[in-house]
């Protein structure tokens, strides 16, 4: 019996596979789900998230936070940015480049916000002071 294993990003569907096994790391502790384990929901920090295949290889996924769910033989797994691998050595420096690439086009992002909502401001509050 197995489980099948769905991994969410925001672009795309990341993994869709059968698995017997599924571990990680949540907001209130680590877990381990099999395939009769009863229903499930948890929030998924920052981390590891490992998962062994139906011939028994077992691959690792770092993850950023996000929402498991584990609905009978169906466990989905939505989060903002995956990374995987099987050596955990390669896989911790694809996931630290690849979410501090991601972590800097953030930060560019909300400085241009800042930036559009401080103008925005600017131009309401010199229209304010033409009305007087």
């Amino acid at each position: 019996m197995t489980m099948h294993l769905t991994v969410l990003l925001p672009r795309q569907v990341y993994v869709d596979e059968p698995v017997a096994r599924i571990s990680g790391e949540a907001e209130n502790g680590s877990f381990t789900l099999l395939p009769r384990h009863i229903d499930f929901v948890t929030v998924l920090v920052p981390g590891l998230l490992s998962f062994i295949d139906e011939a028994g290889d077992e691959s690792f996924l770092a993850t950023d936070s996000g929402i498991l769910v584990k609905v009978g033989s169906q466990v989905r797994v939505s989060t903002r940015r995956a990374a995987r691998g099987s050596d955990l050595e390669t896989l911790r420096q694809i996931a630290e480049e690849e979410f501090s690439t991601l972590d800097e086009h953030e930060r560019q992002a909300r400085a241009v916000l800042l930036s559009l909502e401080m103008d925005l401001v600017r131009r309401f509050i010199e229209l304010g002071s033409r009305r007087v």
